[in-house]
């Protein structure tokens, strides 16, 4: 699907540059969710070179811009699913920036933590 990215059926395209397009996701968690995807197909964050990672960022940034003056999100959720255990279903790399909202869910501490099972945030209190 992301090696299609010139298809206006399947994407609907925020920002453009030379190497990336930010796309709006088909499923958004959240009003203002995005996908920085590489027009050269990868699959791994890890394959992209030192000037693609940098190139990525600046749009991130450009997009939180445009998310901000639209949507006024309280904070963002960066996120990337590196491999079929991590739960890409998509294998072609995509960084999901989602904008986080106060109340969007009950108890947001811990953040990407809580996909798996692991300790409740309030034991991560120091040890006396």
């Amino acid at each position: 699907m992301f090696c299609k990215l010139h298809d206006n059926s399947l994407h609907d395209i925020l920002i453009e540059s030379l190497h990336f397009v930010v796309r709006r996701d088909n499923f958004p968690l959240s009003k203002g969710h995005v996908e920085v995807v590489p027009r050269r197909h990868v699959e791994s964050f890890f394959d992209l070179t030192a000037a693609e990672i940098a190139e990525a960022y600046e749009l991130m940034q450009e997009a939180r811009k445009k998310i901000d003056d639209e949507h006024t999100p309280d904070a963002y959720t960066i996120g990337v699913n590196d491999g079929t255990a991590a739960g890409r279903t998509v294998d072609h790399l995509h960084i999901h920036l989602i904008p986080r909202y106060e109340g969007d869910v009950e108890d947001p501490r811990g953040g990407i933590r809580q996909i798996l099972s692991g300790p409740h945030p309030d034991e991560w209190a120091p040890k006396a």
